[in-house]
């Protein structure tokens, strides 16, 4: 069967836009308000961040939202029970994006099977390894209907990206660059020939930009090269302005939207 992400390709197959955001922030209670208020403004995606002491991939804006929310006592506990009801709101596809420590201390198997009841549609963890996903987890996302995204970058080789399009469904998140997300270098969607190698494949599963995307222009471009982009540290310091959530949400999903011929 499909879930809603594989759903949502099926219907959209280009110039989607998905956004992320670290549950907790601003405020601890403005999970819903955001998730409801993305989708009001058009979003097609949603990945819900889970704040970690030690995230990797995530450069300073990202990091400073996760620490806020950390201080503001969010958890996935109360992540979970933020979510209890959010398919009585919305049937928007949602995917929860974090590091696998506090999954692993809440308990993988318990985590997935929470993850499936609250309706969430899939999940990506950049330090997950493909091999361990592959030995120890497949089963296990397969069974709670969870889709598990893979981060491809520039540098991955075109057997790993093959790997990854067998053993995952939903969608591969293509890293613009190496370098950590937020930065808004030119290079960042000016990647083109690794974009087109990818695309050359005929890989089974779509293929979303994210690291970079932070105005209609990088939006626009990465939707040029694959199905949608991912935009996370610009919306975060929209979040983070002085002034009404709503209205900082609105105005910049707008913002980013205004190149599109619709």
């Amino acid at each position: 069967m499909e879930n809603r992400i594989q759903q949502l390709f099926a219907q959209k197959p280009k110039g989607l836009l998905s956004v992320y955001f670290t549950a907790g922030f601003p405020s601890l209670e403005d999970t819903v308000p955001i998730i409801l208020e993305l989708e009001k403004n058009g979003v097609d995606l949603i990945e819900i961040g889970m704040p970690f002491s030690d995230p990797l991939a995530d450069g300073p804006t990202i990091q400073q939202s996760s620490e806020v929310a950390i201080r503001n006592s969010m958890t996935i506990p109360k992540l979970f029970e933020q979510l209890k009801d959010i398919r009585q709101h919305t049937q928007i596809p949602l995917v929860l994006m974090g590091y696998l420590n506090p999954v692993m201390q809440y308990g993988v198997e318990r985590f997935l099977q929470k993850a499936s009841e609250l309706g969430i549609d899939g999940l990506i963890l950049p330090d997950l390894p493909l091999s361990d996903y592959v030995r120890e987890y497949k089963a296990l996302f397969e069974q709670n209907g969870l889709s598990n995204i893979f981060l491809v970058t520039p540098q991955t080789p075109e057997q790993r990206i093959r790997e990854i399009d067998t053993h995952t469904n939903g969608f591969i998140y293509m890293v613009s660059s190496a370098s950590v997300t937020g930065s808004t270098t030119e290079q960042s969607v000016s990647n083109t020939a690794y974009f087109e190698r990818v695309n050359g494949m005929g890989l089974r599963n779509p293929g979303i930009i994210g690291f970079g995307i932070h105005n209609s222009e990088t939006f626009t471009q990465a939707c040029n090269h694959a199905s949608g982009a991912i935009i996370g540290s610009a919306f975060i310091k929209a979040l983070a302005k002085e002034g009404n959530l709503t209205e900082n949400i609105s105005t910049f999903i707008q913002s980013i939207r205004q190149n599109e011929i619709v």
